[in-house]
């Protein structure tokens, strides 16, 4: 599925409902010659701003129109993905809040927390949306000011994922990562927004697509296996490990821990034991050890 942007529609015409619009189009209410698109009835092919060639002719087109006033189309297409060439990396990632995930090597990705970065804006142009008359133009207009707001942040947050996802695929033959119950945690009222906003179930369904695509493995271990308070050196279990803490001292071999990179380190060697045994991990043998 391609999705591209229409220049060519009109920015001044109000969405006075506020919520997305489409309508899908089968070929033969289309045609697409030449790398360009025409609508039936229509001499004129729409000013689109591709974000790719089309790998083949469109057997369905939608046209949509967001809640901020933009104009889409979306091309359904037959397409082959080539598998890339086999690399000889492995990587373990531990997500998190403060970094949005953290390498076994410890490379540590910061999370740009886009909504918190337009969040005084935002609380802005709502509370001048809430005092505008309801039907009126100064309301639609308000409107609209608050739901380019919210597509700025999508996009950002999406270009993010995007950008970190295919560089792990690019790079890795295999990513191991942690297999979270984001809807369970987002039940935390006081972390909700954060988790929301790093997106971790995104991140992981773009991996997996994207690695099935290149040819590449995306394991995902045991949640409740517990990679932060496991030595990897060790392999002694700290249950008494606090919550927010970044550092701790293992005192079975005496090793000092980064968390988060111990936890990825944990992430990377049970996910490669995952992908050659076949079977999910437990955390209770090693805790009974």
């Amino acid at each position: 599925m391609l999705i591209a942007r229409i220049d060519s529609a009109p920015t001044s015409n109000l969405n006075y409902l506020g919520y997305k619009q489409s309508a899908t189009l089968t070929d033969a209410a289309f045609k697409y010659r030449d790398g360009k698109l025409y609508m039936a009835k229509s001499k004129a092919p729409l000013d689109i701003r591709w974000s790719r060639e089309l790998p083949s002719t469109p057997s369905t087109v939608t046209l949509s129109k967001d809640a901020a006033g933009r104009y889409f189309v979306s091309c359904l297409c037959d397409f082959e993905p080539a598998s890339q060439p086999m690399s000889s990396k492995m990587v373990g990632i531990d997500v998190g809040l403060r970094d949005l995930f953290i390498t076994d090597t410890g490379k540590k990705y910061d999370n740009p927390r886009h909504s918190a970065k337009y969040a005084a804006k935002l609380a802005l142009l709502q509370r001048r949306l809430s005092k505008k008359a309801q039907g009126s133009k100064n309301r639609a207009k308000a409107r609209l000011k608050v739901a380019r707001i919210h597509a700025k942040i999508a996009d950002c947050r999406s270009d993010r994922l995007h950008w970190l996802s295919r560089k792990l695929i690019n790079e890795n033959q295999v990513v191991c990562a942690e297999s979270l119950a984001v809807k369970n945690m987002i039940r935390n009222p006081k972390l909700s927004k954060a988790i929301a906003d790093a997106s971790w179930g995104e991140f992981m369904r773009q991996l997996e697509y994207k690695g099935e695509w290149a040819g590449r493995s995306v394991v995902r271990i045991d949640r409740f296996f517990p990679s932060s308070k496991r030595c990897h050196c060790c392999g002694y279990i700290y249950k008494a490990l606090p919550q927010g803490a970044e550092h701790w001292h293992c005192p079975e071999c005496g090793t000092d821990h980064d968390r988060d990179v111990n936890a990825a380190i944990n992430i990377r060697a049970v996910g490669l034991t995952v992908l050659a045994c076949g079977e999910s991990v437990n955390p209770e043998p090693l805790n009974a050890a």
